[in-house]
């Protein structure tokens, strides 16, 4: 059976500095960079608004995305936030 994997990017303000991450349980992982129990980069920034998240598929698929997305400029990764959340919202405000 392959579980759902999911690749997501934290920030602390709009436009500012950004987290690519991956996990199979969003929520979960969101909590845990929230709470500061998920010590590193995320933490020590306090990135802890999702700006943008996307269905990676299986582990192994989210993780090779992750890399693609890491691997592009700054500005690419604003722009791949803003197609979305031009705002720069807190997509999981209201999860519980």
């Amino acid at each position: 059976m392959t579980r759902t994997a999911y690749v997501y990017i934290l920030t602390n303000r709009p436009r500012g500095t950004l987290y690519v991450g991956v996990t199979n349980d969003l929520p979960r992982r969101l909590s845990e960079h929230r709470t500061g129990t998920a010590p590193g980069f995320a933490s020590r920034y306090r990135l802890t608004r999702l700006v943008w998240f996307a269905n990676g598929g299986s582990i192994t698929d989210a993780i090779a995305v992750e890399k693609k997305i890491k691997n592009r400029g700054r500005q690419w990764k604003i722009d791949l936030v803003e197609r979305k959340n031009p705002e720069w919202k807190d997509l999981s405000a209201g999860w519980g």
